[in-house]
């Protein structure tokens, strides 16, 4: 039935045990039906710790502050690029240890969007992602990236509930 199956992680430690069991039911369902399994990790570039406002008009403050800021994000981003290689890899191995045939890809840009690119492209027959369990006010305000690739993507979905938040379930 399956035969392309996408899964994306994140290496974000908020999220681990979500992720970890997302990663588990994808190699399960990619072992029973002898299924390909693509691992895929999108960062965005501008989130939290990366974006910094100077960085858009930094000269006007003062000129040597835009080269130091250029270089600090290229930096981070490179940290950033080289810890989603090392969770991929690490994945990778620990999917074909199970049997799965397995390889990966990192990309950066808007999570939701990526993953329905990259599931597009590859052709895949499932996207399996994570659901960190907000809803309402929350998710509208952090975003949902289940919820886009839930409209967006170009195949089957399955998402991975997590733990439902207290605060989110009223």
């Amino acid at each position: 039935m399956f035969q392309k199956i996408l899964v994306a992680v994140d290496n974000n430690t908020e999220k681990t045990e979500i992720d970890r069991h997302v990663f588990d039911e994808a190699v399960s369902l990619a072992k029973a039906m002898n299924a390909h399994l693509m691992l895929l990790h999108v960062f965005y570039p501008f989130d939290d710790e990366f974006f910094n406002p100077l960085v858009v008009e930094p000269h006007i403050v003062h000129p040597t502050l835009y080269t130091e800021t250029s270089n600090q994000y290229i930096k981070r981003l490179e940290e950033c690029k080289q810890e989603g290689v090392d969770l991929l890899t690490s994945l990778r191995e620990q999917a074909i240890t199970a049997g799965v045939t397995a390889e990966f890809t990192l990309k950066a840009g808007d999570a939701g969007r990526m993953i329905c690119e990259v599931a597009r492209n590859w052709e895949a027959d499932l996207i399996v992602v994570g659901r960190r369990g907000y809803r309402g006010f929350s998710e509208f305000l952090l975003g949902s990236v289940s919820n886009y690739v839930l409209h967006h993507a170009p195949c089957s979905v399955l998402t991975v509930q997590g733990a439902i938040h207290a605060s989110a379930a009223s």
